[in-house]
Formats: structure tokens, C-alpha cells, sequence
């Protein structure tokens, strides 16, 4: 498996990869209904360097990495992770989320936050507090799920060594 920073042509297969999982709106609070150009827009958003995990020439997971806050904040990265749908189950997430880990302190991050981790994403949770994240705020009924209704989000923090 290679992980390597994203290009133009590698659109249409994120783009595979996205889709489903903002049409489901179980997880991203992205519009469930957003069109392709606005979701490449958004996941290529000029603040972000976009990942992807191939093999064999298939790219089965993508990953942003991006400054959390500006000016006094801009110390603390955000990500977010979208694993291929047909590699579910394979480990992708993990080895992204562990090489966003390693870049973002090669950038020189002292941190990483995630803003918005949907609690009933349990196996994400779970790998999070795995890979050594912590859940410092939760944000009550935050997230409107398809099938749930309102649930919370949580806010999950891990300093970089």
C-alpha cells in the first residue's frame, strides 16, 4: 500500500469514494444532496493537502489534512478520512489516520482535532481512542442522522509527540 498526495486525476475515484458515504449523511455533516463539483470543491478546499491509499492502482481510502484555526490555533490540524467502501474492514482508515499523524508533525503541528466525530460512528470512535485520541467535548443532539434523529457529535484531541 503507497499513500501519496492526490492529483487532478485521481478526482473521479474520490469522488467514488465520497459519494456514497455524503448520500447516506450518517457520518459527514455535508448536504446529503451536495453535487459533484461542490464535493471535489470541498474536498480539494484550497486549505487542505488531499491523500490518497492505493494499491494495485486502486485507491481505496482519501484523507484531508488541513490548520484547524487560524493565527494563535494554527498549531493544531484537522483531518478527515473516507476509506473505499469495497476495503472496508482492511485497516485503510488506521494507516491514514497513522500517516497524517506522521505528517502532520513532520508540518510541525503540536496537535491534531477532530471537530465533529459523529458518536454513533462507533468504529470510528473507536479506532480514534485506539490510536491514542481522546474525546474533550461533546457536542449534544449536534447531528441530525437520517435514522437516529439527533445525536451527538464529539470533539477528540490527540497531542503529537
Amino acid at each position: 500500500m503507497n499513500i501519496r498526495i492526490a492529483t487532478e486525476k485521481d478526482k473521479p475515484l474520490i469522488w467514488s469514494i465520497i459519494e456514497p458515504v455524503f448520500r447516506a449523511g450518517e457520518t459527514y455533516a455535508i448536504d446529503s444532496n451536495i453535487g459533484r463539483g461542490a464535493a471535489i470543491d470541498y474536498w480539494f478546499g484550497p486549505d487542505k493537502t488531499i491523500f490518497v491509499l492505493e494499491q494495485d492502482g486502486d485507491i481505496l481510502g482519501t484523507y484531508y489534512i488541513r490548520t484547524n484555526q487560524a493565527g494563535g490555533g494554527s498549531h493544531v490540524c484537522n483531518c478527515g478520512y473516507i476509506t473505499a467502501a469495497h476495503a472496508s474492514g482492511r485497516g485503510i482508515a488506521r494507516k491514514m489516520c497513522e500517516h497524517s499523524l506522521e505528517y502532520a508533525k513532520s508540518k510541525g503541528y503540536l496537535a491534531m482535532q477532530f471537530n465533529f466525530v459523529v458518536s454513533s460512528n462507533v468504529r470510528a470512535v473507536a479506532l480514534w481512542k485506539s490510536i491514542g485520541f481522546n474525546t474533550i467535548g461533546i457536542l449534544p443532539r449536534a447531528f441530525n442522522h437520517p435514522a437516529l434523529g439527533y445525536i451527538d457529535a464529539l470533539v477528540m484531541f490527540k497531542e503529537l509527540d
